[in-house]
């Protein structure tokens, strides 16, 4: 019996995305956008950049783009997106300073 480490960088680089897709949102949005549209709009990045990420790994692999991976990895990117925007940059006060980004009323 063999057991195997294996871990794809691709999954890496997935999660690393998914870290910082929270205040990718915050900083495209304004501090009066709604919530419900903040959750769409990172949900959809979820899925987009689950989806290259899941074209690279077929590309790279000369296999079958895999709908099912890209919908479990859109999943699982949108919670690490959300439990580390309410773990991490909320508390911190991050989220906060990138919805500040650009708006001018604060001034």
């Amino acid at each position: 019996m063999d057991i195997v480490f294996g871990v794809d960088i691709q999954l890496i680089i997935q999660l690393l995305i998914s870290t910082v897709l929270p205040l990718l949102v915050a900083l495209v949005t304004k501090r009066t956008t709604r919530g419900a549209v903040q959750a769409i709009l990172l949900a959809a990045l979820a899925a987009v950049s689950s989806g290259l990420t899941e074209l690279l790994t077929s590309i790279l692999a000369a296999a079958a783009f895999d709908v099912g991976v890209w919908l479990v990895a859109a999943i699982g990117s949108f919670v690490v997106a959300v439990a580390t925007h309410y773990g991490l940059w909320r508390p911190t006060g991050t989220t906060t300073k990138a919805l500040a980004v650009g708006d001018k009323t604060l001034s």
